[in-house]
């Protein structure tokens, strides 16, 4: 018996092997996960109920794709993107999800694409390199991505995001990450980003713009869960070109 039947379902997530895909879009938010697949796939199925956290698998254009919420924070997403990676044979996670714009080009529904993930979380501490990890995406990915926003005419931005572990952070120090040259913050990248490279998988992030801290405007929490589509359409067809038949 294979090590990936041995330790599915786990804990987090009633799956057996092969109920999910290659391939996992994985938004924070588990009511967006449902949207996306009654949305986008075809004929989907839900394979995991376990702590609300929605997990489905259907088809888009013909290829097989799987959709996930991932929760809130790195050591949320850390434990989902960990268990799909080494126990359930996902080879490629595009997180999808909302950020606060940072960058004064950056504007409220802009699309920002993780090149990299600048954060003050201590999740890559697990590993004990002697320096410091430069959590990436991976280019495949973060290369299609492009393209499809390119094809879409969206207004999009590739750069640095700035993964907090803090979401109501009284230290006061966006500003110097925005002085950095980061474009947004988010909970979520540094995590997945250290998950794939540890286990020689494929990550990106893609961020609706859903807040500017420093101008103080922001979209609904409704926006949020329904309305973000074309930040879901690009990652759609990021997770189409590393997808096979």
């Amino acid at each position: 018996m294979s090590e990936t039947k041995k330790l599915t379902p786990t804990p987090h997530n009633k799956a057996v092997s092969g109920e999910i895909a290659q391939t996992v879009l994985m938004p924070g938010d588990p009511l967006r996960a449902k949207f996306i697949a009654e949305t986008f796939l075809t004929g989907p199925v839900c394979y995991n109920t376990v702590r609300g956290m929605l997990g489905y698998t259907g088809t888009y254009k013909g290829r097989r794709l799987s959709v996930q919420g991932s929760g809130m924070g790195c050591p949320s997403i850390g434990i989902y993107s960990y268990e799909l990676f080494h126990f359930y044979g996902v080879d490629n996670i595009i997180r999808i999800g909302s950020a606060g714009g940072l960058a004064d080009k950056v504007q409220l529904r802009d699309i920002v694409i993780g090149m990299g993930s600048c954060t003050d979380s201590n999740y890559a501490r697990q590993y004990q390199l002697p320096g410091t990890f430069a959590p990436i995406a991976s280019y495949p990915l973060l290369a299609a991505a492009v393209r499809a926003a390119e094809e879409k005419k969206a207004s999009y931005h590739v750069g640095n995001l700035f993964c907090s572990d803090c979401f109501y952070d009284e230290s006061g120090t966006l500003a110097k990450w925005k002085d950095m040259g980061v474009l947004a913050v988010e909970m979520e990248s540094a995590a997945l980003y250290c998950n794939a490279a540890q286990s020689g998988k494929n990550a990106l992030c893609i961020a609706t713009i859903s807040d500017l801290p420093f101008k103080g405007v922001s979209t609904s929490a409704e926006e949020r869960q329904n309305s973000f589509t074309q930040m879901m359409e690009i990652a759609l067809e990021a997770a189409l070109s590393v997808t096979a038949e």
